[in-house]
C-alpha cells in the first residue's frame, strides 16, 4: 500500500487525536481508504462521495499525519453501521482501530442508538470490541440500500457483525421472529 509516511514513530500514538472529520481531511481519507480498496479490502470512494458523507467520518491523527479513520453511518433512528474503518498499515495492532471504534461507539450512544453493525473481513477484531456475528439477512436495510450496488453483491464474503448498545429485548439473540432490529419502511395504506 502506498500510504503516507508517519511523521512520528509508533510510540507517538500516546498523543493520538481523535475527532470528527472535516472537509480538509478528504484527500488524506481518500488516500488511506483507496489504498485498501486497491487490494479489494474496501470499496473505493470518490471525492464526491467523501464530500457527501464527511459528517459520518471520524479521524485519528498522530501529529500532522492521518493514521486512521472510520465512519458511523446512520440507517434508522436506532442503528448505524461502522464503515470505512482503516488504519495506516504501519500501525496495525497498536490500538488505533480500537480507539476509533470506541470513538464511534461513544457517538452512537450519544445519539441514542440501540445498536451498531459492521460488515468485515476481520471478525476477530470486532469480537474483541463486543460485536457478535449475525446472519446478513438480519440487516435487510443495509442489503437493499448499499449492498445491491456493490460489485461483490452476488458473492459477498464479508461477515456481518452486530453490537447491542442497550439492553432492550429487541437486541437479544432470543428475540421473537416478528421483531426485527432494522426494518424496511412500510408505506402507509392508501
Amino acid at each position: 500500500m502506498a500510504s503516507a509516511k508517519l511523521a512520528a514513530p509508533p510510540e507517538a500514538l500516546a498523543t493520538l487525536i481523535l475527532r470528527k472529520a472535516a472537509m480538509s481531511d478528504i484527500h488524506d481519507l481518500l488516500r488511506l481508504i483507496n489504498d485498501y480498496a486497491a487490494n479489494g479490502i474496501m470499496l473505493p470512494r470518490t471525492e464526491f462521495e467523501m464530500s457527501e458523507n464527511i459528517r459520518d467520518f471520524s479521524v485519528a491523527y498522530s501529529g500532522e499525519c492521518l493514521v486512521g479513520c472510520g465512519a458511523l453511518h446512520f440507517y434508522t433512528p436506532t442503528s448505524a453501521e461502522v464503515r470505512s474503518l482503516a488504519v495506516d498499515p504501519n500501525l496495525k495492532s497498536l490500538g488505533v482501530g480500537s480507539q476509533i471504534v470506541q470513538f464511534l461507539e461513544n457517538e452512537a450512544i450519544a445519539n441514542g442508538l440501540h445498536a451498531m453493525f459492521a460488515f468485515t473481513y476481520v471478525p476477530g477484531f470486532f469480537r474483541k470490541m463486543g460485536f457478535y456475528e449475525v446472519e446478513r439477512g438480519e440487516l435487510p436495510l443495509k442489503v437493499w440500500k448499499d449492498c445491491i450496488r456493490c460489485p461483490k453483491f452476488q458473492c459477498c464474503d464479508e461477515i456481518a457483525m452486530l453490537k447491542a448498545l442497550r439492553s432492550y429485548p429487541v437486541l437479544t439473540l432470543d428475540r421473537e421472529p416478528e421483531t426485527e432490529l432494522i426494518q424496511l419502511p412500510r408505506p402507509k395504506p392508501a
